[in-house]
């Protein structure tokens, strides 16, 4: 297992140029490869620079390149307009939609030992490893993932076998392992690369992803004085070391240690106000006087974005003959 290339600091600033020259040169060390599969962001993580490097090993690859499936997890597709801004001028025919429900294979099972120290004990079950079909069937001789390596919520930090694991992985092994996220705990998985929830998948990577030709290219990313986005770190290779080198930077970059516990905290966006609310919809009404057989129903036929939700709340209508 080997660090192909790193560099990077809390100061260091690559340019776009620069970021897609390294990742060349790097993969030109590696040799030829002749059927090769991107793993990319999808277009929620625009700012990772993921889009830029997609791009260079396009470049480099051209007709090797044979899939790029961008890792989703369970957002909605990349659409044709964030494509373009993203991923330029690259054939839009070499792009995979992941279908986190249907498109999975289970390629193992990480020990319930794994799972009860990630839980304090409370969760017993083993956790599942699923990637999609293409990327364990494709016969690739080269799965280059690449990503941005920052503060994750459910993982500590984000990225590495995340992008494989969960970007393109099941429903199964999505829903247990934010929920055993969870029960962790964000306040004691925030910021840490090692926790036990990231142990789970170094153990799915090592004991089930061993034979594929899986690679990495991680960027960490920050903000300069001035408030715009700069790269601050590119690590390449294909171990868990390339993953905690650029997450000791990210710690550095992307975190505002304090003193002491804040008791209010208000969080936004910064300068994206798009109207995330309007993915929500009520289905029913309190209608007392309705007949009996009403049936009100909404599905992906008539609300497309339904198909990626995951999360409803059952109200009961106030009818008077509640106790």
């Amino acid at each position: 297992m080997t660090i192909f290339f790193e560099t990077g600091s809390a100061d260091t600033v690559i340019k776009d140029g620069e970021l897609q020259n390294m990742l060349i040169a790097t993969l030109k060390k590696l040799g030829e490869r002749k059927k090769v599969m991107l793993v990319p962001p999808d277009f929620t993580r625009f700012h990772s620079k993921g889009g830029i490097l997609t791009q260079a090993a396009y470049k480099h690859y051209q007709k090797a390149v044979t899939d790029i499936m961008p890792a989703l997890g369970t957002h909605a597709p990349v659409t044709p307009e964030q494509r373009l801004k993203m991923f330029g001028d690259i054939p839009e025919g070499l792009f995979r939609v992941h279908d986190w429900r249907n498109d999975v294979v289970k390629i193992g099972e990480v020990p319930p030992k794994l799972i009860e120290e990630a839980s304090n004990g409370r969760l017993h079950e083993p956790w599942p490893a699923q990637v999609n079909k293409l990327l364990w069937n494709g016969g690739h001789d080269l799965i280059l993932s690449i990503g941005q390596v920052v503060p994750h919520e459910v993982l500590g930090m984000a990225n590495y076998n995340k992008n494989i694991f969960v970007g393109v992985g099941g429903a199964e092994a999505i829903n247990f392992s934010h929920f055993i996220g969870a029960v962790y705990g964000m306040e004691n998985m925030m910021g840490r690369a090692d926790n036990p929830l990231r142990r789970i998948l170094n153990y799915a990577s090592k004991h089930f992803l061993s034979e594929k030709p899986v690679i990495y290219a991680l960027t960490v990313v920050g903000r300069a004085s001035d408030g715009n986005l700069v790269t601050r770190g590119l690590f390449i290779g294909d171990c868990d070391e390339v993953f905690y080198k650029a997450a000791k930077l990210s710690l550095q970059v992307n975190f505002s240690l304090l003193k002491e516990p804040l008791t209010k905290v208000v969080v936004y966006l910064r300068n994206r106000c798009e109207g995330y609310s309007s993915y929500q919809q009520e289905i029913g009404t309190c209608d007392t006087t309705a007949p009996s057989t009403t049936c009100v129903t909404e599905s992906p036929a008539t609300q497309e974005w339904m198909a990626h939700a995951q999360s409803y709340k059952i109200e009961q209508c106030a009818t008077g003959t509640q106790r």
